[in-house]
């Protein structure tokens, strides 16, 4: 097979992660088919080392630009390939041949924060991309479920395939405490500090994340270690979300939470090695991956009990009401100071993590493609 994988999203925090794994694990098992990568030349740097059957198909245009729904498929017919993997659902309206598509969730149905015409024509061109696709990738048995409820597709189209930690993840110690005292001094930080890492969508709960810390940053002003507890936020920008911004004023935390926005990955998986906990209080997650990527990293989480979180978590975390401030108060109250807890969550949650495998998930994404070629074959036949 020949197929053509959108990976312009490659730098993205969340799609990115999923592309360059995905790519990683395909290449160390699959030396027969071969792959055309759509990418921006100038992002190739990003790409994980690939052996000779995976090709760079450079293309300089964004999926943002409304006259890509005529260029890309027409870019993507020179390429001559059986099938096209789209790792997130933004599929030109005009694309002709058979494709693959990842969901990750179905957050822009259900949180969207435009109105009228506009967000009619985000929501038909999102479930159009779903419903032509030969075969639509479900990245948890939640999102799956939310699918089926919202979005009219036959569900034998639909396929499992979880997402899982960056292997590197469970590297931890490899560098030295010299060298992380100095990533941690590079951005100001000093611990203890408890940690979130990913987008600050509304949904993603960060306002009643920073209320919780306040609590906890009250009930510790004469802990002998926590005294000077943290929030460190790694992910979006601050100046996006006003409502974040007003929390952080209004619960007087200003000097003790900081927004790094995003960081490389060698910092990110120095920050999750020295957190005192991962606080996770998400309201919805088409998967969850931030929290396993703590616990791959040997750092106790605190998680809420809702949408896909407790699938992806399993029992390996402290479970919080989200819509509680004074339950997630309660959940990294505990584990903080409960310390037989604390080394409870660290041992489970990463035998967890590990049971979570990218090498499985690219095999069965290669099934799935052959599966997707073999059945327009039949179709042309």
């Amino acid at each position: 097979m020949k197929i053509a994988i959108d990976v312009r999203r490659l730098r993205d925090f969340g799609v990115g992660t999923y592309i360059r794994n995905l790519l990683t694990a395909m290449a160390a098992v699959d030396a027969e088919n071969r792959y055309s990568l759509v990418l921006n030349p100038a992002d190739a740097v990003h790409l994980p080392p690939l052996p000779e059957n995976f090709q760079v198909a450079a293309y300089s245009r964004a999926d943002t630009d409304h006259l890509e729904h005529v260029r890309f498929p027409t870019f993507l017919s020179k390429l001559g390939c059986d099938l096209v993997h789209f790792p997130l659902n933004r599929v030109p309206l005009f694309i002709r041949g058979p494709y693959v598509v990842t969901v990750h969730d179905l957050g822009i149905l259900l949180f969207s924060d435009s109105s009228g015409f506009r967000r009619a024509l985000r929501n038909f061109r999102f479930e159009r991309g779903l419903l032509r696709a030969r075969s639509v990738i479900a990245v948890s048995a939640a999102t799956r479920r939310d699918l089926f409820k919202l979005v009219p597709i036959p569900k034998a189209r639909v396929r499992l395939v979880y997402n899982a930690p960056d292997p590197r993840f469970f590297l931890g110690g490899q560098s030295d405490q010299s060298e992380r005292d100095r990533i941690l001094e590079r951005y100001q930080i000093r611990r203890p500090f408890l940690l979130y890492a990913g987008t600050i969508r509304p949904q993603k709960n960060i306002p009643r994340l920073v209320e919780a810390f306040a609590v906890i940053r009250g009930e510790m002003e004469s802990h002998p270690l926590y005294r000077d507890l943290r929030l460190i936020i790694i992910g979006d920008e601050i100046s996006r979300y006003p409502a974040v911004r007003r929390a952080v004023m209004q619960s007087r935390v200003e000097q003790s939470v900081r927004f790094l926005g995003f960081v490389p990955f060698e910092t990110l998986r120095v920050f999750y090695e020295m957190a005192s906990a991962f606080v996770f209080p998400s309201l919805y997650e088409g998967f969850g991956l931030p929290p396993l990527e703590a616990m791959a990293s040997g750092t106790p989480v605190i998680a809420s009990g809702i949408s896909a979180v407790p699938e992806a978590v399993g029992d390996a975390a402290m479970f919080v009401n989200p819509e509680n401030v004074f339950d997630i108060a309660r959940g990294i109250r505990e584990v903080l100071l409960d310390d037989p807890l604390r080394a409870k969550l660290i041992e489970r949650g990463h035998e967890h993590a590990s049971r979570f495998s990218w090498t499985r998930n690219a095999k069965q994404v290669i099934d799935i493609y052959r599966e997707s070629v073999a059945f327009s074959l039949t179709e042309k036949s």
